[in-house]
């Protein structure tokens, strides 16, 4: 058997399968973040994962293994405890006034991948 040419792969073929395989993601974990202000539920937006993520901003070590990658977008390593991060982010949007005076609820779990 000669070897593969995926030269002739549908438009994008080529890019997925080896995007999938060179590059699968930073971390194992894919999680869906949701905030819920006022009994409203929407993905938390890409700028308030991508600022509590950051160390500076929290000064809390044990997120370090998060990399926010969308609105309601999380990938995480396993040492991250999905329930203390919902917990503590929650309360970091809550303490910033992002409930507009209520308190902000976040729900975290696991992202199914699509297709």
């Amino acid at each position: 058997m000669g070897r593969q040419s995926y030269t002739n792969w549908p438009c994008g073929g080529v890019r997925e399968y080896l995007g999938d395989i060179l590059f699968p993601g930073m971390y194992a974990r894919k999680l869906k973040v949701e905030i819920i202000v006022g009994g409203e539920r929407r993905p938390c937006p890409l700028d308030w994962l991508d600022s509590f993520c950051m160390r500076n901003f929290t000064g809390a070590a044990e997120f370090d293994d998060t990399l926010p990658t969308g609105d309601g977008a999380l990938e995480a390593s396993f040492h991250v405890d999905p329930e203390r991060l919902a917990a503590a982010l929650a309360a970091w949007l809550t303490q910033r006034g992002k409930g507009n005076g209520q308190p902000v609820h976040v729900e975290i779990h696991a992202a199914l991948k699509p297709g």
